[in-house]
């Protein structure tokens, strides 16, 4: 079995290794309890056998036998104490001595000394000799005593829970993290781009005339770039259009599979949440293998009403992520993780709908990769396409985006910006980087850049989660910005140091890196630029014609041709593979939708400046899906305020 997905991180092993007492020793006292029969204890028994899962989580996911009746079953069988935690607050030495995050990686919380030795609350009192020594280590003389596992959770979070927010913000070293471009790298990119200003201005007051023909041939060399990169994932995905797969053949299909954490970062979610529940249960994984955990903010008092409604089952767990300087989800799922149970951790948004198979899929492809492929990338796609003319654009964006631009980044070697879900990470190469950046609000796009210096591999996996699209231009807008401001605070992190970046990435995917975050951002800034030549066309006037040739304007019309005509192809290359073939009229509506980035980069760009960690959330349940029918009202959104905005360039404690 492949040690990378096989075991947890060195911070939290695996403590199945450590038995006190057999499954069957638990078993029988199950029976003499008449908690289960004997019908179902063989039924467990085989399971526990084919999944390599523990007797305690099969009972507990498929709800067979309750938490309390199972902790107080152990406690029996190994002659342990069992604790109300309601009544027993932690040791807040021994907690900052361990540390809150080691706590939630361990299932414990120390409690206040009996005499010279320190009673430690778990929900595996008989696994706890895996770690006796390590946290004897750091606190003296301990011994287990027996708590559910919902307790032990909820006590970590009530006594340490602004600590693990706060720890939350930071995990991501200062040196990856935006948040110190406070420091002098940041104020060395300020400089930087103010020379470049200035040089700029200096120019254009000694050329005045030269001021328009040098920002036509830049914006006409951006959409060359563009264009190019455009072109080349054609002939790419055309010439190899399935999905690549590195290191495959390094590691044999595993026979038992991991346990998979599955993060789904909620905030003002109101009818979305019993659907979300619906959608994660027809995941076709055993239960007692999936670690499902619905990540909430504590000044969030719409989406847990909504979570006690869908009656969640014993396999999903809510936790509460507290008030910190910063509301992002990459903070909430950075404290998130320190809780998780997997080996591999996954992320879904709140109106995601995946396919059955997906986790399985997921593991299987870890299996067969070499422990260089560090993450895997799954496609996206829309379930609510027929709502209107955006909705169709947007849904022909993201094919062109999933089915044949990232295959080809991946085939390119470039570094692969991430989708912000269905996308699936190892852990321990996951924490080995910091996790996510918690004020970058494209955390997805940051991680993929770092994975990839650190020498990492993001692969993709052909299988499709459907979303809600934006089915409105002033929420696409909204989306759209978000994205854009945070590519530019990633450019802008990655490059405070281009000679490491260099040596991180190579010549090849520094320029690659370049023309990704570059490239799109000032492709969309310099677009209207490139509407004026249609001036041209008319016979109207343009600057470009009195310093131009005919040839040179017959050229640039040529040029033009072909790059609409790339686009044109790429979209009915992606709407095939996709097998959408009835977006295919849409095509020309693309003309339309494409000036919306350059409304949304303004936006962006101001934010950068002002509020550059302000999450601008996405409403979702807005629109109906496609098959739903049209009898069904659309569910109303929820009111969602606005997220705390801090400065880039403020101090952040």
């Amino acid at each position: 079995m492949p040690a990378m997905i096989q075991s947890m991180p060195s911070r939290a092993p695996d403590l199945r290794v450590v038995r006190a007492a057999p499954a069957r020793t638990l078993g029988a006292a199950l029976l003499r309890k008449r908690l289960i029969d004997a019908r179902t204890l063989a039924w467990a028994e085989e399971r526990e056998r084919r999944n390599a899962a523990s007797m305690t989580d099969i009972l507990l996911r498929h709800a067979i036998v309750s938490e309390a009746d199972l902790v107080a079953t152990l406690a029996e069988l190994g002659g342990f104490e069992t604790v109300d935690l309601s009544r027993r607050p932690p040791d807040a030495v021994a907690m900052r001595r361990l540390g809150p995050g080691y706590c939630a990686a361990h299932q414990i919380v120390p409690l206040a000394r009996a005499g010279a030795v320190t009673p430690v609350a778990t929900p595996r009192p008989d696994r706890f000799g895996a770690i006796r020594d390590e946290i004897a280590a750091r606190i003296g003389p301990v011994a287990p005593v027996a708590a559910t596992a919902t307790a032990v959770e909820t006590a970590i979070q009530r006594h340490s829970g602004r600590e693990l927010a706060r720890l939350a913000e930071t995990r991501c070293p200062d040196r990856n993290s935006c948040r110190s471009l406070s420091g002098p790298a940041g104020r060395r990119i300020g400089a930087l781009c103010g020379v470049l200003l200035a040089a700029a201005g200096a120019a254009g007051l000694a050329f005045p005339g030269a001021i328009v023909p040098a920002i036509c041939i830049l914006a006409f060399v951006v959409a060359l770039v563009n264009s190019a990169l455009l072109g080349t994932a054609l002939v790419v995905t055309m010439h190899r259009p399935g999905l690549s797969a590195a290191g495959s053949a390094a590691q044999p299909v595993l026979a038992r599979q991991p346990r998979v954490s599955l993060l789904l970062p909620l905030r003002h979610e109101g009818d979305i949440a019993a659907k979300l529940m619906e959608r994660i249960a027809a995941l076709d994984y055993p239960r007692e293998l999936l670690d499902v955990i619905l990540v909430i903010e504590s000044d969030d008092d719409i989406t847990p009403r909504a979570i006690a409604a869908a009656h969640l089952p014993p396999w999903v767990r809510t936790l509460t992520v507290g008030p910190g300087q910063i509301r992002t989800k990459p903070r909430a799922m950075n404290m998130a993780l320190d809780f998780c149970r997997g080996s591999i951790i996954g992320i879904y948004d709140a109106e995601d709908k995946p396919e059955s198979r997906q986790i399985r899929d997921v593991v299987e492809r870890f299996a067969r990769s070499g422990p260089r492929v560090a993450c895997l990338q799954g496609r996206l796609n829309f379930y609510n396409i027929r709502h209107g003319w955006i909705t169709r654009c947007f849904a022909i964006d993201y094919a062109i985006w999933f089915w044949v631009v990232l295959p080809a980044l991946r085939r390119l070697g470039w570094p692969v910006p991430l989708g912000g879900t269905t996308v699936f990470f190892r852990r321990d190469a996951l924490e080995a980087v910091g996790a996510w950046d918690a004020h970058n609000v494209t955390e997805d796009a940051d991680l993929g850049i770092r994975l990839a210096r650190a020498g990492y591999v993001t692969d993709l996996i052909d299988t499709v989660t459907l979303e809600e699209a934006s089915a409105s231009p002033r929420a696409w807008i909204k989306q759209r910005s978000r994205w854009q401001k945070g590519y530019a605070i990633t450019w802008a992190s990655q490059m405070r140091d281009p000679r490491a970046l260099w040596r991180d990435l190579g010549p090849w995917g520094f320029f690659g890196l370049q023309v990704l975050l570059l490239g799109s951002l000032s492709g969309a800034l310099l677009a209207p630029v490139l509407w004026s030549f249609w001036l041209i066309s008319f016979g109207l006037p343009h600057p470009f014609v009195a310093v131009s040739t005919p040839l040179g304007q017959l050229t640039l019309l040529l040029a033009f041709l072909a790059i609409f005509s790339l686009n044109a192809a790429a979209g009915v290359l992606a709407l095939v593979r996709q097998d959408r073939l009835g977006l295919v009229p849409w095509l020309p509506v693309m003309h339309v939708y494409y000036p919306l980035a350059t409304i949304s980069i303004l936006k962006a760009l101001w934010e950068v400046a002002r509020r550059p960690f302000y999450w601008d959330k996405t409403e979702h349940g807005v629109s109906r899906p496609d098959d739903q029918p049209a009898g069904v009202p659309s569910p109303t959104p929820s009111p969602a305020p606005e997220s705390r905005a801090e400065s880039c360039f403020s101090r952040v404690s």
